[in-house]
């Protein structure tokens, strides 16, 4: 990840546990989430949902199916894996995942 561009979206505490948000990054609609459980965890992935061609996954269900971990699109309730953006229903409506980082306690996504 040399060639990374990191674009800070957000300070980690905008992003209430469990939930996502959505952040432009270099013109892209980008669901950006936080996962806790015992740990906290930062995803990416692109927010544009295939299946219903809507911006809409940052405002999914996160939850897991088997050791996945994932959001459930609103509209129509596919799910797709945080850690590579895979439509399991339809993988053919997979989406792009990013990497995520915290430089302090701001969330900068690589593109």
């Amino acid at each position: 990840m040399e060639n990374t561009t990191w674009t800070p979206v957000c300070a980690v505490e905008d992003i209430v546990p469990n939930t996502g948000v959505c952040a432009l990054v270099r013109e892209r609609h980008v669901a950006v989430f936080r996962v806790e459980d015992d740990v906290q965890r930062l995803y990416a992935i692109d927010n544009f949902d295939p299946n219903s061609q809507a911006s809409v996954l940052s405002r999914g269900l996160v939850g897991n199916l088997g050791a996945r971990i994932v959001v459930a699109s609103p509209i129509y309730k596919q799910h797709f894996d945080l850690a590579t953006g895979e439509c399991l229903e339809a993988p053919e409506n997979s989406v792009k995942s990013y990497p995520v980082r915290l430089q302090g306690d701001m969330v900068c996504i690589g593109a």
